[in-house]
């Protein structure tokens, strides 16, 4: 961060600053949460928390709905780090530094900028997600024969192909790349990996194989960006999934969700929450706690055609309701069409508090419906 700084002739920022950048780097990169990264994001956390933050920092968190005194790891990776990455991904990155380096009024005009560029950005990768996933309904994707899986449009966008890769990654439990056009005739493409399979390696042997096919690529073991010409894609497809088998072995290929286990009447609580989020920071290599349990669905309502708004309470202690959101279940979930969910249900959650017009509520993060 510092040799950035100097590269572009800035004056060096003072540690505050400094704090900042490093926690948000971090955290939105998906950096391993180690030891030491861990005390940056804390410290960073802290910092924003007292107002000893940058405007920018402050600005965006207020675009996007954030408290910045209730701040959280999280909210630098799904508030801030989005709407900062917007303005590379579809308009000039510079935006975003510029929103970091600027004085009040300028960084909530740039703040709403990119908030405004973050919401383009979703919409097209809301449609290209239902166009991956219709493509992924006609190729009957099954484990006997899909180990890494890569898909191209012409008429998809460059700067959203990582997160595509990254949500249909998560959805089918593969290593994907996904491809959107370049220059002269080339495709670039950008792919995400599941544990146990470095995507790196694999682009390097494909490489090693078959000279010339790969133009040029680079990355780590989760993540990288690669070129080849549009001619190749078909024959890359099939190595791609023919070098990925090699490696992939049922363990590996297995979505498996580690659980905390359940929770008793008396956890269900604000402190509970608070005090799991004194142990974190929680990221990469540091995962959040996560618990499961089986439920009755008391009410249910579906919202933007894709998220799932609940009551519930669990299946023995029937006078504990419980609120509860499930962020886009309905996408491409063929359990899950009818729309309307069982009276019983088996969930994957974590713990949260929802702050709204003033009142803190307890409420259930759903990440995995078993209907």
């Amino acid at each position: 961060q510092l040799g950035w700084f100097e590269e572009n002739k800035i004056n060096e920022p003072n540690l505050a600053e400094y704090l900042d950048i490093v926690a948000l780097g971090t955290v939105a990169d998906v950096v391993p949460l180690d030891k030491n990264n861990r005390i940056l994001v804390k410290e960073g956390l802290r910092r924003i928390r007292a107002g000893q933050c940058v405007k920018g920092i402050t600005a965006l968190l207020e675009a996007s709905g954030r408290e910045p005194t209730q701040i959280i790891a999280s909210d630098l990776g799904f508030a801030i780090g989005p709407r900062l990455n917007a303005a590379g991904r579809l308009d000039d990155m510079s935006v975003g530094i510029e929103c970091l380096l600027a004085d009040s009024d300028t960084a909530y005009q740039l703040a709403h900028q990119l908030d405004s560029l973050n919401r383009d950005r979703r919409e097209i990768e809301t449609d290209m997600k239902m166009e991956a996933l219709q493509a992924l309904e006609q190729m009957q994707l099954s484990a006997d024969s899909i180990f890494g899986l890569a898909m191209y449009d012409e008429s998809w966008h460059q700067g959203v192909i990582g997160i595509l890769a990254s949500r249909i990654k998560d959805k089918i439990h593969r290593p994907v790349i996904i491809f959107a056009p370049g220059d002269d005739g080339e495709i670039k493409g950008s792919a995400r990996s599941i544990k146990g399979i470095h995507i790196r390696d694999v682009l390097e042997a494909i490489s090693t194989a078959h000279p010339g096919m790969i133009k040029k690529f680079g990355g780590h073991a989760m993540a990288a960006g690669m070129t080849i010409d549009a001619g190749n894609f078909e024959k890359f497809k099939h190595q791609f999934n023919e070098h990925v088998k090699i490696i992939a072995n049922e363990e590996i290929l297995e979505n498996i969700i580690l659980s905390d286990g359940e929770l008793s009447r008396e956890e269900y609580t604000l402190e509970t929450v608070e005090l799991l989020e004194q142990g974190g920071p929680w990221g990469q290599e540091f995962p959040e706690p996560v618990f499961s349990g089986s439920f009755k669905v008391v009410s249910q309502r579906v919202l933007k055609e894709k998220h799932y708004k609940l009551v519930i309470s669990p299946e023995n202690d029937s006078k504990l309701m419980l609120d509860g959101i499930a962020f886009n279940q309905l996408e491409g979930n063929e359990v899950l069409d009818s729309r309307m969910l069982p009276d019983k249900i088996d969930v994957v959650y974590k713990l949260s508090i929802n702050n709204f017009r003033g009142q803190r509520n307890l409420q259930l993060m759903i990440d995995r419906i078993f209907a």
